[in-house]
């Protein structure tokens, strides 16, 4: 969870999951069930795939490449049974967007973290180990 400058607190959000081509469970953070999901009898703050949605969502996305987002929106209510406006597909593909973006910016700033830290040791371990010996020398003739 982050603060947000308001005094509010922001959940995380969680993308679309599939592992050895199967969708995962996910928590759900809001009230609205997104397209793909279904709530689970058995806890209510869980999510479960429906994969034919979720398979075909991703179909969807290729369509956009061709196609207005209300005529795939106008395919994907067809095809799954299941109603979504063109303004609401294009509402969960900008929003799954940005969360992707911003995990790939994590990671980078991650690794750049990483990077900066391992220097900042090995830059320490220089100087410090230079002071050190150069310290414990000292005391050694002064005792």
């Amino acid at each position: 969870m982050s603060r947000l400058a308001a005094g509010q607190w922001k959940l995380p959000q969680f993308t679309d999951i599939k592992e050895n081509n199967l969708w995962v469970a996910i928590p759900k953070v809001s009230r609205i069930i997104p397209f793909g999901y279904e709530l689970d009898p058995n806890d209510a703050g869980v999510l479960l795939p429906i994969a034919d949605e979720l398979d075909k969502l991703e179909m969807a996305k290729k369509y956009l490449k061709q196609y207005s987002y209300r005529e795939v929106a106008n395919w994907l209510t067809r095809n799954t049974g299941r109603t979504i406006s063109h303004v609401g597909l294009m509402k969960r593909l900008q929003n799954e967007r940005r969360r992707k973006n911003k995990a790939a910016s994590l990671r980078r700033w991650a690794d750049y973290a990483k990077k900066a830290v391992a220097k900042a040791d090995e830059l320490d371990s220089k100087v410090l180990g230079s002071f050190k010996e150069s310290s414990q020398e000292g005391t050694a003739t002064t005792s």
